[in-house]
């Protein structure tokens, strides 16, 4: 199988809304207010243009994506949202791949930044648990709709004695 990591384009724009409405439907279903679950056409457009995405590709189709921004008022670090995987070919290890790609060759090694950040709903079955597991650590907590909590987390991608070039 072929695997392709690439920044997403406008060409993806209705690719990318139509993966990111499809892989939230179990969210809208838990009723989680996540902006994704609401997301149209322009707001994948204004994503495009503001931020960083990022597609995983196998044998030419878009099976996973997430983007990359800043979060100042909340962190320094990084900030990974609209995550998402292809319902049809989920726990296939393609979000894994898609994940380690941004924190390890993006983020760590083009940016050379040592921690990324991300957030999750409290209310969400698995979601944290499964961050957790893949050395996320819970830093902040705020309201998330009506009854519900976002979780911050961070993962250090690298040790405290690393310095960033030109920071010296």
């Amino acid at each position: 199988m072929s695997d392709t990591y690439r920044l997403a384009t406008w060409k993806d724009a209705e690719t990318l809304l139509d993966l990111i409405t499809r892989a939230y439907e179990s969210i809208r279903a838990l009723d989680i207010a996540f902006t994704a679950t609401e997301a149209d056409l322009g707001m994948i457009q204004d994503n495009l243009t503001q931020h960083t995405c990022y597609v995983l590709e196998q044998n030419g189709s878009l099976v996973a994506t997430i983007s990359l921004k800043t979060l100042e008022e909340v962190t320094e670090y990084p900030f990974l949202y609209w995550f998402a995987v292809d319902p049809a070919r989920a726990n296939r290890g393609i979000g894994s791949k898609l994940l380690r790609y941004v924190e390890e060759t993006v983020v760590r090694d083009t940016l050379q930044v040592p921690a990324v950040t991300l957030a999750t709903s409290r209310k969400h079955p698995w979601l944290l648990s499964m961050y957790e597991r893949r050395g996320y650590v819970p830093f902040y907590e705020r309201e998330l709709g009506h009854d519900d909590t976002l979780v911050f987390l961070k993962k250090q991608l690298v040790g405290t004695g690393f310095t960033i070039r030109g920071a010296e």
